[in-house]
């Protein structure tokens, strides 16, 4: 089953890993196992993770396909561009997720 791969699909992934954090209070639970009716961190991760990989590869397709005379230049920049705004997407988040980890890390136990 394909990802959509466009904008609107990277900010909804954003968002639903802003829902995760901040739908308990700030925190992502206690536990391993997610929260009843929560969504599983594991899983939202891994959705996003092939969501940038599925933009990536469109994106090559769509150079390779100019390069042979198959498509528009339109087309190409639009599918870098979408493969630009997830990977910068995946960047913040991670950015987040490793700032996070330090402040805990520098919590007195």
């Amino acid at each position: 089953m394909a990802i959509p791969t466009n904008p609107a699909a990277a900010a909804n992934a954003y968002a639903a890993l802003s829902r995760l954090g901040a739908g308990q209070g700030g925190s992502l639970g206690g536990g391993a196992a997610p929260t009843a009716g929560g969504p599983d961190f594991g899983a939202i991760l891994k959705d996003v993770i092939h969501a940038v990989s599925d933009a990536g590869a469109k994106a090559d397709v769509q150079t390779q396909s100019v390069a042979m005379g198959k498509a528009n230049m339109v087309d190409v920049v639009t599918a870098v561009a979408e493969s630009e705004t997830a990977i910068a997407t995946l960047v913040s988040v991670r950015d987040k997720v490793i700032a996070a980890y330090q402040d805990i890390l520098k919590m007195p136990i």
